[in-house]
Order: structure tokens, then sequence, then C-alpha cells
């Protein structure tokens, strides 16, 4: 595939990963904004409740004011929204996130608002209850120690565990911090634990609720709907996309078996199928070239083989009236003549046949092309001698003479393009050889009439012919330029005509490469 392709697909993909990170990071954020802000209004609500059951919590928790800035105050005093006075008027637990923590309100005894900072929500208010349990139950006498510890425990929200042997103590470094300030906040199996020292030194455990987590199944089960439903929604429409595009292709060969050879898919570039698209364009334009090739040829075969047929057909009606032994040797000599040229014909058609529907298999290998451009010479002069048929070659050509070729398909390129010289030129026949590191090129040249510029191209197709003769001697099969061109094109090289400059006629060029290897494709 090409590197654009691949680097298109890879951006869009790269877009599509960002965009799914993007919207997962901004539903996770959102979510668990929401969730922070309703765990922390539930995880406080106990001890906010029980601080406004209080007809003066100030004076009865004194210390929450220097550690948490513990206050009472008319609602109308703090700057508080709409929204969050509403909520206070119902009687709920607001927490607001401020740059230093949380702020935790609520509606107290007398109608004024309490207000709890903390800097640690977690672990503040993890002591503050642990502080107040220890207050009421040192207030308590030790036969009513276990009744409150049922009802503070259920009212706060915590669990309440009695220390009673040595087993369950925490480690040196939490006991030295309850001695010294009679309580310890620390972590056991992923929940928050207050370690408190009551008046008469016995210790209580007090266990909280796990703390929040931003993983919670729900969310990471919520984020793996959305990712999962935004890749499906992409691939539906990728898919929805590629079946479009697919269903051109199956339009286009279904036009096509129809017998509209010109149909074409037409998908654009960049897209998925769009190497598949011009793949099919390919085979389509190549099916409909063989389709007009054949169907030529059949018009074309059968238009030539009327006249030698008909030729024989008179000879063998001539040779029932023939009187003497000269007379009938002349007619059989005649049909002859025409069994030959039709046995050329037939050899022609194959050949062009075998090179056009998909190539013959060839067989590369080193040759000498300056021998063969030699023998090709040879051969002409002999046959035509009554024309200057001469090869030229240069000494670097020479020095460079071998290359990858078929020989037998080269031979045959080249001595068709003399024989087609040597029928329109008046009396000399040039062919040029020159060779270098990365090409091999052949032009053949004459002083005949010359072939006018806008039919330059006509010539090499089969059965095309500049007049309308059709004897042996110059008219030939109208296939003999097209058998060149498709020998150069199974050597990934061209055949083209000019003007010749030094003889004023045609000249034909066969320019390939040297040692290239052959990739034939359509």
């Amino acid at each position: 595939m090409p590197l654009k392709f691949f680097l298109k697909l890879y951006a869009r993909l790269a877009g599509l990963t960002a965009l799914v990170i993007l919207l997962c990071v901004v539903l996770f954020v959102g979510i668990n904004s929401v969730r922070s802000q309703f765990w922390h209004e539930r995880f406080s609500e106990p001890l906010m409740r029980l601080l406004a059951s209080s007809p003066a919590p100030e004076q009865q928790y004194h210390w929450l004011i220097s550690q948490y800035d513990f206050r009472a105050t008319g609602p109308g005093e703090l700057m508080l929204s709409e929204v969050i006075r509403e909520r206070l008027g119902y009687d709920q637990v607001v927490a607001v996130e401020t740059s230093l923590g949380y702020r935790f309100l609520i509606t107290g005894f007398h109608g004024e608002a309490l207000q709890f900072r903390a800097s640690e929500p977690y672990r503040d208010i993890a002591v503050a209850s642990a502080q107040i349990l220890r207050v009421h139950l040192d207030a308590a006498g030790p036969e009513e120690r276990e009744e409150a510890v049922e009802r503070l425990s259920a009212g706060l929200n915590v669990t309440v565990l009695r220390v009673q042997g040595p087993d369950s103590l925490p480690g040196d470094e939490v006991l030295e911090r309850v001695y010294s300030r009679s309580f310890a906040f620390y972590h056991e199996n992923g929940a928050g634990r207050v370690l408190v020292q009551l008046a008469d030194g016995e210790l209580i455990q007090v266990i909280l609720p796990a703390p929040f987590n931003p993983w919670a199944w729900p969310v990471v089960l919520l984020l793996l709907v959305v990712s999962g439903s935004v890749l499906a929604l992409s691939l539906i429409l990728v898919l929805r996309r590629l079946d479009s595009n697919l269903r051109k292709v199956e339009s286009v060969a279904v036009r096509i078996a129809r017998g509209e050879m010109g149909a074409r898919v037409e998908a654009g570039e960049g897209t998925i199928v769009s190497r598949l698209a011009a793949a099919f364009n390919g085979m389509a334009e190549h099916i409909q070239r063989l389709v007009n090739v054949q169907r030529e040829m059949i018009h074309a075969v059968s238009h030539e083989l009327r006249t030698p047929v008909a030729r024989i057909r008179f000879g063998v009606q001539m040779i029932e009236d023939c009187q003497g032994q000269e007379a009938l040797q002349k007619q059989l000599d005649g049909i002859d003549g025409d069994i030959q040229e039709l046995d050329e014909l037939i050899d022609e058609i194959l050949t062009y046949a075998r090179l056009e529907q998909g190539g013959p298999v060839f067989s590369l290998e080193e040759a000498s092309v300056t021998d063969i451009v030699n023998q090709v010479v040879e051969e002409q002069q002999r046959v035509r001698p009554a024309l200057s048929i001469t090869g030229e070659i240069d000494e670097e050509t020479e020095r460079l003479a071998t290359a990858d070729v078929e020989p037998r398909y080269i031979h045959r390129a080249i001595q068709n393009l003399v024989g087609n010289a040597g029928r329109y030129a008046t009396g000399k026949v040039l062919v040029r050889c020159h060779i270098d590191e990365d090409h091999c090129r052949v032009d053949v040249e004459d002083d005949g009439p010359g072939i006018p510029e806008d039919e330059w191209e006509k010539v090499f197709t089969a059965f095309a012919r500049l007049d309308d003769s059709r004897t042996r001697t110059s008219g030939g099969y109208g296939l003999g330029l097209s058998i060149v061109r498709r020998i150069l094109y199974w050597h990934n090289g061209q055949a083209f005509v000019s003007k010749s400059d030094s003889l004023g006629g045609a000249r034909f060029s066969l320019v390939w490469p040297r040692k290239k290897p052959l990739e034939p494709g359509f």
C-alpha cells in the first residue's frame, strides 16, 4: 500500500483514540466531581447532624473551634448561593469544595448555620467523630458505656471496638501518638481507623467506612460502555462507508456483465477500497481492450481470409480447365502461395493474440543485442537485395552489447521493423543500435515517404494500415507493429515512431531497460 494511505489511516486512528480518551477523561472528571460531593455530604452527615442536634455545640465541643474552624452564624452572614440556602432550608447537609479543602454546612438547633471546615475531609471527620465519641463515653459511667457505644456508633455511622488485648493493638508508632494526644488516625485494610484513649485509660478503636474511590466499578463500567459505544459507532460508520464503496464495485461489475464495458468504479482517493477500485478499473479496461481486440480481430481476420480463400477457390476451378502441365503447375504454385499467405496470417494472429491476452512466458537471458541486430540486417539484406540495409553500432555499444532479453521476441520485433521499412523504402534502410549502462535502443530508419505525424500512434493499432493495399508485397496484415509494441511492453519498454533526420523517411525506435527484471502488469 502507498505510504500516504497508511499515514492517513494511522492519523484517523490516532484522532479517534484521542477523541475517545478525551471523552473518557471528561466523563471521569465530571462524574467523580458529582460523586465526590455526594459522598462527602453522606460521609459527613452523621457528624453534622449530631452537632446540629446539640443546643450549644460550640460550648459542648469547644475544641472543634480551634481545630476545624467550627462556628455557628446566621445564614445571611455567609456568602452562599441561593441553591445552598434552599438546601439548608430543607435541613440538608451541604458540602462545598474550596481551595483549602471542604466546608460542610447544616442548619443548627436554633436555625443558625453551622460550619465545619476540613482540609483533609476523610481524616478530619474521622478524628472529629472519634473525639466526640470519646467525650460522650468519658461522660457516661462504666455501666452505661456499652449502651452509649451502641447509640453513638449508630448515630455516627462508625464501628466501635473495645481493645481487649495486645493482639488487637496496632503498631508502636500509633500507640505513641495515642498516649501523647489521646487519639491516633491510621489506615488498615483500606479503611480509616482512629484509636482513642478514654479518661480511664481504656482504648477503643473507631472504624470508619471506606474512603472515596474514584475508580468504583460503576464508573469503570460506564467508561467502558461509553468508549465501547464510540468505537462501535465509529466501526459502524466505517463499515457503512465500506459497504457503500463495495456496492459501487458490485454495481459496476453487474453493469459490465450486462455488456456496459465502459462502466468504471468511482471510489475516490484515500478510501478503504480505493486500491480495490483502481485494480478493478484496471481489470475492466483490460477486459474492454481484449473484447475490442477480439472484435477487431474477428472482423479483420474475416476480411483478410477472404482474398486468399477466393484466390484458392479460383485456382482450383482453373485447374479443371488447364490443358498443359505448365499451366497446371502455374495454378498449383499460385495455390501454394495463397496457402503460404494463410499460414503467415495465422502465425501473425496467434502471435498477436498471445502477446495481447496476458503475454507469453518470457524466459529472460543475457544475450547480445548487437548480434541480434546484425543477424536481422543480414537476413533482410538477403531477402531484399535491391535495397541497401546497413547497421550502425558504435564502440560503446559493442562493449555493453549484452542485456537481459528474450532473444527470439527481440529478434522478431527488430525484424518486423526492418521488414516494414523495406516495404516502403526507396533504396536504403539504416538500423542504429545504441546501448548504455541502463537502456537499450534500436532505431530503424528508411528513405521512404514517411508517416504523417497525426498517424504516428495509429500505426501501432492492430490491423491498421495507412494504405488500402491488401497485397503481400506492400500491405502486410496490419499486425507487425502491434506485435512490436506488445513485445516491448513485456520487456518494460516502449516502441514509437518519428521522422528520420538523416534519410527523410520514418524512424521506428525501440527502447527498453538493459538489466531491469521483467515485471509485467496490467
